[in-house]
């Protein structure tokens, strides 16, 4: 008996649940759906209770005057009241999800697929450029109120981090707008909630929630041009990096590489995974990715790059993963 639920529960816990709310705004929601989940089992213990009570326990007629406050208080009277109450409950918790961020301020564009991330620090105006550029993962203060800016590319995306906030649709052409604030530091998983295409259940991301002089000293970090190589092999791989021509799709701040239709790789080994939260981030799976991106993630832009000998492939991996 006791196994059953725990087997049930065992699926609401975890980095993308929103039954561990970690965000104010998840923490509302969460409230919301314990409210409705309870109200609803007692409604269906009350209305089946109702229904045991005069097909098994009273087999008499009822009087004309009792059936129809039956009818009027149980049809009318009390779904009125119940329904009322929960849109007057749920909408109170609307304007604190609809306030606007006085933190950091980010938009988020929604690829195929993939994140695009840009970073305007608190003040500053988003019709500047961006301070920093990154792709696949946010990184968020604890504490205080960010501001997100959402659209997408191509395709409707939804972005949604279950423990930290609800989700909005992203539309090309649009752009919608959301606020979160987080509580705790911590990783938290993402994913697109709107199907998108061939790889909609590839398109995850990673959102680092960090103490906010933490969050400050990254910020300042991120917003530097990359590090140059370090050591034969990373230095091996900047120039395959360069030969093979993917300075055209990609960029590396600080050197020639400018491309925009992909990801910028500027800090690419500072982030928590890889390929928009499929794998992890290392040597081994960026060698994996660089081989065959399609067969990791179907549909995927990115050609192969199985004709680099298998030392050249180490070594572009290796530049790639000391951009930090």
């Amino acid at each position: 008996m006791i196994l059953g639920p725990g087997v049930l529960l065992s699926a609401c816990d975890g980095p993308q649940s929103a039954l561990s709310a970690t965000g104010a705004d998840a923490i509302a929601m969460e409230g919301l759906f314990w409210v409705m989940l309870i109200g609803a089992t007692l409604i269906w213990i009350l209305i089946n209770g109702l229904i045991y009570y005069v097909t098994r326990v009273y087999t008499g007629s009822l009087s004309p005057r009792l059936a129809h406050g039956l009818i009027v208080g149980g049809g009318i009277i009390f779904p009125l009241v119940v329904v009322t109450s929960l849109l007057v409950y749920g909408l109170s918790a609307m304007p604190e999800q609809r306030a606007m961020g006085d933190g950091v301020k980010l938009r988020i564009t929604g690829e195929q697929w993939w994140w695009r991330v840009e970073y305007w620090p608190e003040g500053a105006d988003p019709a500047n450029p961006p301070v920093a550029v990154s792709a696949n993962e946010i990184r968020l203060p604890a504490g205080s109120r960010a501001e997100i800016e959402l659209t997408a590319a191509k395709v409707i995306h939804s972005f949604w981090i279950p423990a930290l906030g609800g989700k909005l649709d992203m539309f090309p052409g649009r752009v919608t707008r959301m606020s979160l604030k987080p509580l705790s530091v911590g990783v938290y998983r993402g994913q697109c909630a709107e199907f998108c295409g061939q790889s909609h259940a590839l398109m995850a991301l990673n959102a680092v929630v960090m103490e906010p002089g933490d969050f400050d000293a990254w910020l300042k970090a991120e917003a530097q041009d990359a590090a140059p190589p370090k050591g034969y092999a990373a230095t091996r791989g900047a120039e395959i990096f360069a030969q093979q021509g993917c300075g055209a799709c990609h960029a590396v701040r600080g050197t020639p590489a400018r491309g925009g239709v992909g990801p910028d790789l500027t800090h690419l080994g500072g982030r928590t995974s890889l390929a928009a939260g499929i794998l992890p981030m290392d040597r081994e799976a960026l060698m994996k990715w660089i081989l065959s991106p399609a067969s990791l993630k179907p549909g995927a832009r990115m050609p192969g790059y199985d004709h680099l000998e298998r030392e050249d492939l180490s070594a572009l991996a290796t530049y790639l993963e000391g951009l930090k």
